[in-house]
Parts: structure tokens; sequence; C-alpha cells
């Protein structure tokens, strides 16, 4: 791995303003209201790396994947790729270079794909749009190479999305992904709308694809299951904060967090091993009102006084980087 890393977030945060309309405000006497979706998240990501973001619905996953590939603008903090700030506008001209080497694969193929378009001219698009090739016998030939690297037959090009399998959309959105020969790729739950026996498939197929392209990913999930084979490290995320980041391999085995663990106990046990399995409990508290102190002590069974007026910072524990004033204390 080179010492830059390749992708790195400097305490990205995002509000949005969920305020009425200015008139019910004023009718209802009402104040302006922000919701906070990301709050100063920071980590890198290394060449060929994959790293993985966890937590509920809600948690600030996908606004964290959408700021890392420019699709919204971070409130504070920066993103930085390869050196070069998606933020900065003395930077616009690098930046427009480099959009050709970042891509993203969807949550859902349903929506993600034009269903108005051929998957041939979906290929084909991010070809033209960054003048990649030229000549229909040149873009048929690249379409038709993308078509069998991801598993799909040069013969699905004239298809319309509804003529796919859900598993299959994917695939083809993978391809439209790598037709613009991307680095870095963002994948944002792609397996979550797809049947469990398919999700197999598409994570087999983006870690061949990882391996014989060079790829690096940041990868968005809820599943815990999921991410276990597909990340090297993992940042768990609870109301728009990173509670616990490590190498997945220890994050499994000793994971340190409350909320940590409360998600590890809740994936099946498929490797047998008698473990009881225990739904996670309660919900995730509103983040237009979220608790003082650390936002997760409502539910978390090591809750003290501390936890509920101080907010825990991320300390290093181990391998792992650690948000929990019981972590700090050790007394878990």
């Amino acid at each position: 791995m080179s010492a830059a890393p390749l992708v790195d977030l400097r305490n990205v945060g995002r509000t949005f303003d969920v305020s009425k309309p200015w008139l019910n405000r004023l009718v209802e006497r009402l104040p302006r209201q922000f919701l906070a979706a990301v709050i100063d998240v920071s980590f890198a990501i290394e060449r060929r790396e994959t790293f993985a973001l966890v937590g509920e619905s809600g948690s600030g996953k996908s606004t964290v994947a959408k700021m890392t590939v420019g699709l919204i603008a971070p409130t504070t903090g920066d993103v930085v790729i390869e050196g070069v700030s998606m933020n900065d506008p003395a930077r616009h001209a690098a930046r427009q270079r480099l959009r050709r080497r970042i891509q993203m694969v969807f949550q859902d193929p349903y929506a993600s794909l034009n269903p108005r378009w051929q998957a041939r001219d979906i290929i084909a698009e991010p070809m033209r749009a960054f003048d990649l090739v030229r000549g229909r016998a040149e873009i048929a030939g690249q379409v038709g190479e993308l078509l069998r690297v991801v598993g799909l037959d040069p013969a699905d090009g004239p298809k319309y999305p509804h003529e796919f399998s859900g598993g299959q959309r994917q695939r083809v959105a993978i391809a439209r992904a790598l037709a613009s020969k991307p680095d870095f790729i963002v994948c944002d739950e792609p397996t979550s709308a797809l049947d469990v026996s398919v999700q197999a498939q598409i994570l087999n197929l983006m870690r061949d694809l990882q391996d014989r392209l060079g790829l690096t990913y940041l990868f968005i999930s809820h599943n815990l299951a999921v991410v276990r084979h597909m990340a090297r490290r993992i940042g768990v995320m609870y109301l728009g904060r990173l509670v616990e980041v490590g190498p997945a391999r220890d994050l499994f085995h000793a994971p340190r967090h409350p909320y940590t663990r409360m998600l590890l106990d809740a994936v099946p046990d498929l490797d047998m091993t008698g473990r009881a399995r225990k739904p996670v409990e309660g919900e995730i508290p509103n983040p237009i009102d979220p608790p003082a102190g650390c936002a997760f002590h409502p539910r978390c069974p090591f809750a003290a006084a501390r936890c509920r007026t101080e907010r825990p910072q991320l300390l290093a524990a181990g391998a792992a980087l650690v948000a929990c004033h019981a972590v700090e204390e050790a007394r878990i």
C-alpha cells in the first residue's frame, strides 16, 4: 500500500434544513429545524482496500457515500481523493480530470437504470461522457466485453432493464460503473434489494473485479454478515457519528462498542457455535433532537451518568478506535 491513502475524509459533516415552509413557520410561530445527518466523520481508504460503513437505517451511511463521490457537498470538512479536494473551487480542473475514476453502484437496480434505454446504451453512456472511445464499432466491442466481465452475454445488450432479473440489473449497473475505467467505486448497499441467493453472486463478482482490476471500494451496508467477507476495515456509524473503526477480523471477534456488540448479537450464527441470536433493541433517536451526551446511552446497558452528559470521542482501544466512556473507563 502507498503512504498516502487514495480517499481521505477529514472531519466531514452534513446538515440539512428540514424546516417547514416560511409561511407555515410564520403562522405557527415555529423556529427553523436542522437535521445533522453526518457529524465530524473522518477515515481514510488505501488503494485496493475495501472499507465498509455499517449501521442501522438513518445512521448517515448513504449521506457519507454521496458526499464522497460529490453528489452532495459537505457542510463542514473536506473529502480528498488522490490529493484533490472535492470541495475546493480552486481545484475544479483537477477535480474534473479525477471524476472519471470515481463511480458509484446504487442500492436499487430497479431505480438506478433508465427504463427507456437499452443495456448497451446504459453501459456506453460513461464512455461517451468522458470521451473514452469513438465510433460505434469500438463502443459496441467495449460494451460486449464489459457484459462478459460481469457475467452476462453480449447478446443481452439490446435488452431493456425490465427484461432482466434483479441480479442481472445490478450486473448491468456494475458494468456501467466499470465503463469509465475507475479506480474507486462507492457501493451503496448494492445487494440489499436482491434475494439472498443472488447477493452472494454479486459479492463474489465484486471481489473478483477488485482482484482483477485493482479497485478500491467504499462499501455501505446495514448488514454485518454481508461486509464480513468483503471489508478489510469497518467503521460503525450511529446517528451520524463513527462509534467504532477497526480491522474487520478484530471487530467481529472482539467488538468494543456496545452498539457494535448489539449489531453482532443480531447476526445469525452461521458457524453453528450455539450462540443465541438477540434481536436489536430500541430505535435510533430523532436526529432533529438527539439525546445529550452519548447518543447511544438510551439503548446502552453500560450507560452511566457521564454518558448522559458528555459526548465520547474516538480514542484508541487496541487496534481500533472507539467512542465510548465505558470502554475508556474499562467498565466493559
